[in-house]
């Protein structure tokens, strides 16, 4: 019966069962030109040796050559096709798990180190795969060889036959034991694996913390105890997979020696023939590899089992955010947003946000201040529906968004984050990320907007220069000012800008306040900052404090009454 696991990895072989076929039907003619190899010792023997013919002679040695020349052709053949079938069946299981963790909320990537999702959609997967594509073909070819072999040594003795799988129950026996304790290991290993990959990615993205701290030689130490600890768990995972598959294979070569004994004597009593007793001996050493072939399938499960839990941990975890089966399109959007009575907790015991409410009508800008930690930015990841509230709504012209289609809302709706991501690619293919077919006008113009014109014109490459890592080539101001560029090239109904200054100088700020001014005329805005200068520029503002509005007005409204806004500003003044 085949393991529970194992068939949830096979969901991704069949599909692919058609071009696996020919991969299938060569293997069975290569295992057919095995079986029949062990036939041609026994006339070479008895015929052409003994008898001393010949032809015979002449005959087994070119049957001999012709079947491997054959069989090795055929495994040419099936080896690039099985490769280029099984890179496939690779990539499509990737695939899954990528979709799968686009759809997944703030909250899962909060509490998930990363190198633990990079071993899984790597190490795992990639053994997941491994073993289903190569369990598909090599049980079947196992089990014919198999079959094949046990027919032919019943055909030349029988009783010989009997005795050469006496052990084979012990031999069973001893791979069952030990393959519940190796699956513990291999489940220990994965996770002392992803331990080190999240370590790599912590201080390589840290390594300016790392070096300036001198921390060098402690996070060297860190490193060395982490992988002593891999090396620990893969060394005991080796002494049990050896016990899990040597052991049992140990076994049944212990059979030989019985073979050799009891059919030594048979030849000499003349029971049968030298040729018949070496044959039936290259047939009982070739009976090893399928037997030993299925038990390393069999101890492979245990592999399969491990990987596929680790996976299906992130699989199964739910999307919290779904677009619902007849969700409208959205079209013409005005830009009115509307949150109604919105709370969200996130795993930190209380509320994010509680009973929030507030309204920006089309083309109005809303400034939403307020100290850290009061849920300003979460404001962002509701609008654009990365995850929903716990109870209320969000309405986008007078619609919930959940009754909406994500492509649409997030067409409509554009974020410039605190914290923008730049990829390893030129500024122009940044620019465009969101908006592939714009034109060349198009772009420039969210440039001059976003107050980064001189820079690009000032560079060698222009638009065509590569911005490196995570954008590590320019400057912080000068990333977040690509952000800003790329998310008014977009032309949203709707802009939230989340911190767009803080990075940026003085100067930069106010060419970049001066171009907000020209792109947020007619367009609903939302800006969530500490600066006053950003504030100042909002039709109304929101105050946070504590998860909950405390107050709302007009930038000069809010100045008079000398109460949150204020003291919030004269603090940040005084530092």
């Amino acid at each position: 019966m085949i393991d529970a696991s194992l068939r949830q990895a096979f969901s991704y072989v069949i599909p692919q069962a058609r071009r696996l076929a020919l991969v299938l039907v060569l293997s069975l003619v290569s295992t057919g030109l095995s079986l029949y190899v062990p036939l041609l010792s026994r006339d070479l023997v008895d015929k052409a040796l003994l008898g001393r013919d010949q032809a015979s002679l002449v005959r087994v040695v070119a049957m001999f050559v012709a079947i491997t020349l054959v069989s090795f052709g055929l495994n040419i053949v099936s080896g690039l096709r099985y490769t280029r079938v099984s890179a496939d069946i690779l990539f499509e299981m990737r695939l899954a798990m990528y979709r799968h963790l686009q759809q997944l909320s703030p909250r899962f990537y909060t509490r998930t180190r990363f190198g633990d999702i990079m071993s899984r959609i790597n190490n795992d997967i990639g053994e997941i795969q491994r073993v289903a594509a190569e369990t598909a073909l090599a049980w079947v070819g196992n089990v014919l060889f198999f079959i094949g072999t046990v027919v032919a040594l019943l055909w030349l003795d029988p009783r010989l036959f009997l005795v050469s799988v006496g052990v084979v129950p012990l031999s069973l026996w001893a791979l069952a034991h030990y393959r519940q304790r190796l699956e513990g290991q291999i489940a220990l290993l994965r996770d002392r694996s992803a331990d080190i990959g999240s370590f790599l990615v912590e201080t390589l993205q840290g390594v300016k913390l790392v070096v300036t701290s001198n921390a060098q030689g402690r996070e060297v130490e860190r490193f060395r105890a982490k992988n002593d600890a891999f090396v620990r768990t893969l060394l005991s995972m080796q002494r049990l997979t050896y016990l899990a598959g040597g052991l049992p294979g140990l076994i049944l070569s212990g059979g030989v020696a019985v073979v050799f004994l009891y059919g030594g004597q048979r030849v000499m009593s003349g029971a049968i023939t030298v040729g018949t007793f070496i044959a039936f001996m290259a047939y009982q050493m070739s009976l090893l590899s399928p037997i030993q072939g299925m038990m390393g399938l069999y101890t492979n499960l245990a592999t399969v089992r491990v990987s596929m839990r680790r996976v299906y941990e992130i699989l199964g975890t739910p999307p919290e955010v779904t677009e619902q089966p007849d969700a409208l399109p959205l079209t013409d959007t005005q830009g009115q947003v509307e949150f109604e009575d919105v709370t969200l907790s996130f795993d930190r015991g209380g509320p994010i946000l509680e009973h929030l409410s507030f309204t920006v009508q089309p083309g109005e800008v809303l400034a939403i201040v307020g100290p850290s930690g009061s849920g300003k930015s979460t404001v962002t990841d509701l609008l654009l529906r990365l995850i929903d509230p716990d109870h209320g709504s969000i309405r986008l012209d007078g619609r919930d968004l959940r009754t909406l289609r994500l492509d649409d809302l997030r067409r409509a709706v554009a974020l410039v984050d605190q914290e923008p991501c730049i990829l390893h690619a030129s500024i122009a293919e940044n620019l465009r990320y969101a908006r592939p077919g714009a034109t060349d006008d198009d772009l420039r113009r969210a440039v001059r907007a976003a107050a980064l014109e001189t820079f690009i014109e000032g560079l060698p490459q222009k638009y065509d220069t590569i911005v490196g890592e995570r954008g590590m080539a320019l400057s912080a101001g000068e990333r977040q000012r690509i952000a800003i560029a790329r998310a008014l090239l977009a032309n949203p109904a709707v802009l939230v800008l989340d911190e767009p200054t803080a990075a940026l100088d003085p100067l930069s700020e106010e060419q970049v306040i001066a171009g907000y001014q020209v792109v947020m005329k007619g367009r609903t805005t939302i800006v969530i900052s500490h600066r006053l200068e950003l504030a100042n520029q909002a039709d109304r503002v929101v105050v946070l404090d504590g998860a909950r509005v405390v107050e709302q007005g007009s930038p000069h409204e809010l100045r008079t009454l000398q109460g949150a806004f204020h003291e919030l500003f004269r603090l940040n003044h005084d530092k």
